[in-house]
């Protein structure tokens, strides 16, 4: 099982690609946990500069963009 965290203080950008990714889990069927993470300092100790952050397995995979469903899939599988 994947752990993806998506990172931002809880601004709608944020919030559109937490949806992003929920779709993209729950439609290409990938057994994860998705967690919101909107705690400043910690999304600075993850090494994330630019909100939102796309976090998988402890891997910063993106950062201040807003991932599309279909490139979320892709990097997840």
């Amino acid at each position: 099982m994947k752990l993806i965290q998506v990172l931002g203080p809880g601004c709608p950008r944020c919030e559109t690609l937490y949806q992003n990714v929920q779709q993209a889990v729950e439609e290409a069927s990938i057994p994860a946990q998705v967690e919101k993470i909107t705690d400043l300092k910690r999304i600075a100790l993850m090494g994330v500069i630019q909100t939102p952050g796309l976090v998988v397995n402890g891997q910063v995979i993106s950062q201040g963009k807003v991932l599309s469903v279909e490139e979320i899939k892709k990097l997840l599988s």
